[in-house]
């Protein structure tokens, strides 16, 4: 598929990385300098719906910079050009809504990495597209690096073959332990209330059910979800056959709140896990975020996460199904 549309200009980035013949992210800047307003990007999205939408999936990661974003109203203004279906988010991570679709990215302390992810991929309802908006760029460090998941799994297949045929055939088993209360000192720290959108203790175990988690309620409130079987790997349509490493494996792995493993109690070597972050963090990509900038990335395709970064940073969110 050739870029072929006359109101975006072709821009770079610095990190940019060239992946299997596509450029991540593929930058979109204003044709003309005097188009860079939001009216003129919303009538030029309005224009290339089928054309942007089919952009993304094909470099699975597309910045829009330069043009002049100021707010979420905005922002949210841009996400429904699309008519993408919304996908309410379900995760740890504490968030606030702020207007409509949009909602504030992880807000656990700026000085912590958020570990790369496929958003949501712990329940069987994900969103396909994750947008983020620079409202107020860090003056140091908050990257959003993203990771082309298929390279993932070509290196660990590489590198471990027996160990992913053997997952792929057994899959995996994480748990997680959602606190009674919200904790915003931590990435992890959103309650179960706030999570499951209730007090109800019931209910909540008829959303967890739906969403594919077992529950175990515990003495000092909180409650332990359990999920699995869950794939290694998936295989998304229309993504040339390529296996995504469509798990959270590293991040879950022996963790304070956490854990992985595979699916009938095996333990996993920690040598193999270890190695799997190493390939993580050198497939990764990242730039430096500018106000304004819009970026889409393709949920099936990419693992994403945050780097620690000096306050003010403000990154909004919406996710679509």
């Amino acid at each position: 598929m050739e870029y072929n549309c006359k109101e975006f200009k072709v821009g770079k980035c610095e990190g940019e990385k060239l992946v299997d013949g596509e450029t991540l992210p593929l930058v979109l800047t204003p044709p003309e300098p005097n188009k860079n307003g939001v009216d003129s990007l919303l009538d030029a999205l309005n224009n290339n719906k089928e054309w942007f939408d089919d952009m993304v999936t094909k470099n699975s990661a597309v910045l829009l910079r330069g043009f002049d974003v100021k707010n979420a109203v905005e922002f949210n203004d841009i996400i429904e050009t699309f008519g993408w279906e919304d996908i309410r988010y379900v995760g740890p991570a504490p968030r606030t809504h702020i207007h409509k679709r949009v909602w504030t990215a992880n807000e656990g302390p700026l000085s912590e990495f958020i570990y790369y992810h496929h958003e949501m991929v712990l329940i069987n309802k994900f969103p396909k597209k994750v947008i983020l908006f620079c409202e107020v760029p860090p003056p140091e460090g908050g990257e959003t690096p993203f990771v082309p998941s298929f390279k993932v799994t070509e290196r660990m297949m590489e590198e471990f073959p027996e160990f992913v045929e053997e997952v792929e055939a057994k899959g995996l088993k994480y748990t997680f332990i959602a606190l009674s209360n919200d904790n915003t000192t931590s990435m992890r720290g959103r309650g179960w209330q706030d999570a499951f959108a209730t007090h109800d203790q019931q209910e909540a175990e008829k959303r967890a059910r739906a969403l594919g988690m077992d529950v175990e309620w515990l003495d000092n409130g909180g409650v332990k979800t359990i999920l699995g079987p869950r794939p290694l790997t998936r295989v998304f349509e229309g993504r040339k056959g390529r296996k995504m490493w469509f798990n959270t494996l590293v991040g879950m792995y022996g963790k304070e709140l956490s854990s992985a493993m595979m699916a009938d109690g095996t333990e996993i070597p920690n040598n193999i896990v270890k190695r799997c972050e190493e390939i993580i963090e050198e497939e990764s990509i990242q730039f430096k975020w500018e106000k304004g900038d819009v970026l889409f990335l393709d949920n099936y395709a990419t693992l994403h996460g945050r780097r620690p970064s000096l306050p003010p940073r403000r990154v909004l969110v919406a996710t679509c199904k």
